[in-house]
């Protein structure tokens, strides 16, 4: 009999032992919130993401993504902060983690939220239109100096970008700032997809779109890239024609931009790690380093202290390039 009770405590021991492996695990659909409009950088990386882990059964549940673009990713960023505790909620940031808080003194910062996972730095290129005689940055340049965008009136040439006093904004003002007498008439969009297509309707005279959000129309021949933003070329494919700001203008003006992940606020330990986790196969998988060549990304992983000083280093940087722009809220 003693024999029997010591056979069925090991046989509930090894039954048990595979479900305690596991502290957490999502147990209903995530929602994967994108701050920002479909089509752009963000909302591609999120899609890729639960595409990803649909095809590689990375997660239990699936990652539903949800849009909400409203005032520059502040409805996004309000909703997930309104689900403190939920660990099935995750968003995707991107440089209005920063630049939406302070340009509209909403009551909303990064520490609002759980810290995940940098997934990657991204890259701003200025494009134009391929049907424009400006095949450098130097040419297209002086004509904006001087003017010439002869399809506007005035002849004031058009930057495109996603969002007022977003990092769009911030590299234009930047690049003004760096070329006296250089002005551009701004025209903010709701995101980057949309930003692009303007750009091949003619509707903005150059844009500084992501690669990722353009890649697909320059391969099509319907815009042309002049500069990147970038203190180096990138690396990879065709990227590496491209020359730097400080190659083709003389000037130094350069930014990368966060791709992250933040829970909602309150998410515990165990959450966390999963997470972490899960983040982790994803950019191991073949798709996702396809989808960060292809998209000319800056790989750059970093998850806990890394991350966290990471984006408190940021943060201070946004406050003082838009300090310097004149974007911050009084």
């Amino acid at each position: 009999m003693k024999l029997d009770r010591v056979v069925v405590l090991v046989l509930t021991l090894l039954v048990a032992a595979p479900a305690s492996a596991v502290a957490w695990e999502p147990t209903r659909p995530i929602d994967f919130v994108v701050p920002a409009g479909t089509g752009g950088g963000a909302d591609q990386m999120a899609r890729l993401i639960a595409g990803i882990s649909e095809k590689h059964r990375l997660s239990p549940r699936p990652l539903i993504v949800i849009n909400k673009s409203g005032a520059a990713g502040a409805e996004g960023f309000l909703d997930v902060k309104g689900r403190k505790g939920d660990p099935h909620t995750i968003i995707i940031t991107l440089s209005n983690l920063f630049t939406t808080p302070l340009h509209n003194n909403l009551p909303f910062n990064w520490r609002d939220y759980t810290p995940l996972a940098r997934m990657a730095l991204d890259e701003f290129i200025l494009w134009v239109n391929a049907d424009t005689p400006y095949k450098t940055a130097k040419e297209y340049l002086a004509a904006v100096k001087d003017k010439q965008c002869k399809e506007r009136q005035g002849g004031q040439c058009l930057m495109g970008g996603t969002g007022s006093a977003q990092e769009d904004q911030i590299l234009t003002i930047q690049l003004e700032q760096a070329l006296p007498g250089t002005k551009f008439s701004y025209v903010p969009f709701k995101g980057g997809g949309e930003v692009c297509v303007n750009l091949v309707g003619k509707h903005v005279d150059s844009t500084v779109n992501n690669p990722i959000e353009c890649v697909s129309h320059w391969k099509a021949g319907r815009v042309r890239p002049l500069a990147v933003f970038d203190t180096a070329r990138i690396t990879v494919g065709e990227w590496k024609d491209v020359p730097t700001v400080k190659e083709a203008l003389g000037v130094d003006v350069s930014y990368l931009m966060l791709r992250g992940i933040f829970g909602a606020p309150g998410m515990s330990k165990d959450a966390v790690d999963w997470y972490v986790a899960f983040l982790k196969k994803v950019t191991e998988t073949p798709e996702w380093k396809k989808y960060t060549e292809d998209g000319a990304l800056k790989p750059a992983f970093a998850t806990g202290a890394e991350y966290v000083k990471w984006v408190e280093d940021n943060e201070q940087l946004h406050k003082e390039l838009m300090a310097k722009g004149g974007l911050l809220k009084k």
